[in-house]
């Protein structure tokens, strides 16, 4: 009965594995990399199964099989695994709180964020009745400074609709790219973005793209006003959330940029 004994680092150890999973999760989660996800997932653990059963043949060529996803998993979870490596190699602390914040048992209370998310809101409704298109990129725990050093105007200003709304005036010669803000400060216009190479419906446009592609490599959030259609749309983690009501959208960034 010797397999029965269970220590409390047996207890710490499956602790720690489950938390490892469920972060890879909440990376792939919404994208057609979970599927993949769940199937590798699965093949392990019947893996695992056939081991304590000893179906040595059976056993043997999952393994290889298991060897050989490894090549897999580094090609198809690429942008997972950066964001992962982001998180180990960021230097600034309050990144790793806002990782393990993540777990609700650990949140802190909630505090309000530095960030005037209501002028920002306000500026997306108001481009949005006049069809005015707008990409605004707030900066979070990694840092954007390699986007706006090699282009774009800095600013430095502080937010404010009718400084956002006059950026974004079709005949300013500020409007195309990106506004970047970071923290309470509009940091610079006409930034250009990564485009993002996913398969997107036809009615999104190039600033979907380059949201996509920014949030796809860092853990910026975006809001997009399109052109065509007046709509706003939310952009995290490389997934576009449209058709979504004001006040749903401000408990969100309330949410994504507290603590920022």
């Amino acid at each position: 009965m010797d397999f029965l004994e269970i220590r409390i680092l047996d207890f710490i150890d499956i602790l720690l594995v489950a938390i490892f999973m469920y972060q890879i999760y909440k990376l792939v989660r919404g994208s057609v990399a979970v599927n993949i996800f769940i199937g590798l997932t699965s093949i392990y653990l019947v893996w695992q199964i056939v081991k304590v059963l000893r179906m040595e043949m059976l056993s043997g060529i999952l393994g290889q099989f298991i060897e050989l996803g490894v090549l897999a998993i580094v090609i198809v979870f690429q942008q997972e695994i950066r964001k992962f490596l982001l998180f180990i190699g960021s230097t600034n602390l309050k990144s790793r709180q806002n990782f393990i914040n993540q777990f609700h048992f650990f949140k802190e209370e909630n505090k309000d964020s530095s960030i005037d998310i209501q002028s920002i809101l306000e500026t997306c409704i108001s481009l949005s009745k006049t069809y005015t298109g707008a990409l605004i990129v707030l900066e979070r725990t990694n840092k954007l400074d390699f986007l706006y050093n090699s282009s774009g105007d800095k600013v430095k200003a502080e937010v404010n609709r009718n400084l956002l709304e006059s950026i974004f005036y079709k005949n300013s010669p500020l409007h195309d790219g990106a506004v970047v803000i970071s923290k309470n400060t509009i940091i610079a216009t006409r930034v250009i973005l990564p485009v993002s190479t996913q398969n997107i419906p036809k009615r999104l446009g190039l600033r979907h793209r380059a949201a996509l592609g920014i949030t796809e490599h860092t853990d910026a959030v975006c809001l997009v006003v399109s052109e065509e259609t007046g709509a706003v749309s939310y952009i995290k983690e490389g997934n576009i959330t449209t058709k979504i009501s004001p006040i749903d959208l401000t408990e969100i960034l309330k949410d994504d940029m507290r603590d920022i």
